[in-house]
């Protein structure tokens, strides 16, 4: 058997998920790997067949998308030329984490398609959503990378097809302990913003991860650190908890770890107000703006004790079996057809 696992490098958290499940994946089949996307920070460790321009977002530095510049940075004729280009003749079926030129590629050439992401479990109907309602987010979630089948990963197992967040290796099996710091991650603001906010709030460190950052630096209780996989996972088992936006695998981390959680979701951005929807019935205090006036709540809540209590050790092995018996199944049940409707 031989799978084509699309991988999405819009964020860092795409990325993170493969690097668990490719050698899991690899068990069971023949592997080759696709990309596409430009705004990960992190670089996956294993060999890429296929890399493509995508269709990325980009974030502003005051709590959102920047709808201007993500429209510049869309090459929707490039999209459609790498769609077309797409050979998927040798493969049994393509997973798919919400990685749009192989997903219209299936569509296309009616080729077996199987999500796996935390997007997809957002398409639930038992998963929390905004009172508000967002056509376009809505939409981008059915028709960005459209799959028939698939499973999903959230904060909690709203269904068979949603399973608990996939943990790194690198976080497990770790001695814990509090040290008097909080780690701060939030892409969608600029460093200037967030430095004028939690200078404030000088009761405790801050180390924040920048992406516009190019060296260390430390100004008071703030340290600057560019973003680095490594570090933030050194330092995310160290502290006393953690400061975010609203993506899915750092709360996922923070709350697998044991840390206090404060959550930021990006603005127009529906995914992370249904995940900020979902922490908040779990208990997880949520930030929906980030100004002067949010410095009261950053303080009450660096003086609380609120650990949500999860239990993230599920196997991921057992999302890849799965998927592989249940694709067999549906596999054996259609040949069954076939073999019905030719003797008929």
């Amino acid at each position: 058997m031989k799978v084509l696992y699309a991988i999405q490098a819009t964020g860092n958290g795409h990325i993170t998920r493969a690097e668990v499940f490719i050698p899991l994946v690899q068990k069971f089949a023949e592997i080759d790997i696709l990309i596409s996307g430009n705004s990960s920070e992190i670089d996956l460790s294993h060999p890429v067949k296929y890399k493509f321009y995508g269709l990325s977002f980009i974030f502003g530095k005051n709590g959102g998308i920047n709808f201007w510049k993500t429209l510049q940075k869309i090459k929707i004729f490039r999209f459609i030329k790498d769609v077309r280009r797409l050979k998927l003749d040798e493969y049994d079926f393509v997973l798919n984490d919400f990685e749009p030129v192989s997903a219209w590629a299936c569509f296309v050439r009616k080729k077996h398609s199987i999500a796996l992401s935390h997007q997809y479990s957002l398409l639930n109907p038992k998963v929390p959503t905004p009172k508000k309602n967002s056509f376009l987010g809505e939409f981008i979630l059915k028709y960005y990378s459209p799959c028939s089948i698939g499973y999903g990963f959230h904060f909690e197992r709203y269904s068979n097809e949603i399973f608990y967040p996939i943990i790194k290796n690198d976080l497990k099996n770790k001695n814990l302990s509090n040290q008097n710091f909080y780690l701060v991650y939030l892409p969608a603001f600029g460093d200037e913003k967030i430095i004028s906010i939690l200078s404030k709030v000088d009761s405790v460190k801050w180390i924040i991860f920048s992406k516009n950052a190019k060296k260390n630096y430390s100004l008071n209780n703030i340290e600057i650190i560019p973003i680095s996989s490594r570090i933030f996972g050194e330092k995310i088992i160290y502290s006393k908890g953690v400061l975010c936006g609203g993506g899915f695998e750092t709360p996922s981390e923070a709350l697998y770890l044991k840390k206090k959680l404060i959550v930021v979701p990006m603005k127009n951005q529906f995914e992370q107000q249904c995940n900020a929807e979902a922490l908040k019935k779990m208990g997880v205090q949520i930030l929906y703006e980030f100004n002067q006036d949010s410095i009261k709540q950053l303080e009450r809540w660096v003086e609380s004790d609120n650990i949500i209590d999860v239990d993230y050790s599920e196997d991921p092995i057992e999302v890849i079996q799965k998927v592989f018996s249940d694709y067999r199944k549906r596999m054996t049940v259609l040949n069954s057809r076939q073999l019905i409707n030719e003797i008929n």
